[in-house]
């Protein structure tokens, strides 16, 4: 595999990755409205999650992350930062990954932020990539999220509605930056 097909090989992954998450019709009106619809999916699939929302001092929601990859891929979606259930800022959120992959695959997720020094980083940052700080939880989690937080990490991810088919191992990062739709 020469250099110019990964890179063509990459392009590609990515813009499969924008197809079908909007890019371009975006307004805040339309993501608020997709937010809307997750966030009320988010808490009558796994109601745990209305508690911890309850008690996060702000959630970030991407309704929708459009993900492909062989070999080379991306992932973007666009979603909203709420604070108290009001959109404060919005956000594109963009990962890279490379290594053995191919497919590709739908999700949304959201980011409960559980100090408020994770939020201020977050907000203060000209653009946040996932780290350290961030504890995944699955979809089975979500039914009793609320009930752990007392022993929860700064920042909480949950990934939930998936559709679609990837597989392989990756390295990868996710990048969220404030955006003006």
């Amino acid at each position: 595999m020469t250099r110019r097909s990964m890179i063509v090989m990459g392009g590609a992954g990515f813009a499969l990755a924008a197809c079908g998450n909007g890019i371009g019709t975006n307004g805040g009106p339309t993501i608020d409205a997709r937010v809307d619809e997750t966030r009320n999916y988010l808490f009558n699939r796994y109601p745990g999650t209305r508690e911890l929302a309850g008690k996060a001092y702000g959630v970030l929601y991407m309704p929708l992350v459009t993900e492909a990859g062989f070999g080379i891929g991306g992932a973007f979606g666009r979603g909203s930062l709420r604070i108290n259930d009001a959109t404060v800022d919005y956000y594109s959120a963009a990962k890279a990954t490379i290594g053995f992959q191919i497919g590709a695959q739908q999700y949304a997720h959201a980011l409960f932020f559980m100090t408020q020094d994770a939020l201020t980083e977050f907000r203060r940052s000209p653009g946040w990539a996932a780290g350290a700080d961030l504890k995944y939880a699955t979809p089975e989690q979500g039914a009793s999220l609320g009930k752990d937080t007392t022993e929860i990490s700064p920042v909480i991810a949950l990934v939930f509605g998936q559709s679609g088919l990837i597989a392989g191992a990756t390295l990868s990062g996710t990048k969220y930056t404030r955006i003006i739709p």
